[in-house]
């Protein structure tokens, strides 16, 4: 996960990245919310770096995105899809797997 942050960063350094979890590791989700909102940062995405859609992304996490929306309406917050709900990441493991 480290390694997508960093990436994205070199792809469009002007945008803030943080990568937060949702149990067992720190930073946690508000945790790298409420610092991003220190910063000014107005819009936050949060993308799910969840291969399967299990009890996480499909029930904690969108009431944990709406606690932190309570937390802080003056900014915009927008959920995505678990990453392996994306077409280009099932094509790129089916790509994997055929090698």
């Amino acid at each position: 996960m480290q390694q997508v942050a960093q990436r994205a960063l070199a792809l469009n350094p002007k945008t803030v990245v943080a990568c937060a979890y949702l149990e067992l590791t720190s930073p946690d989700l508000p945790s790298c919310a409420a610092d991003m909102v220190a910063q000014g940062v107005q819009a936050i995405t949060v993308v799910p770096m969840f291969l399967g859609v299990g009890r996480h992304a499909r029930e904690d996490l969108p009431l944990l995105m709406q606690s932190i929306q309570a937390q802080y309406p003056q900014v915009s917050f927008t959920l995505q899809a678990a990453i392996g709900e994306h077409p280009l990441v099932v094509e790129l493991l089916a790509q994997i797997a055929l090698s």
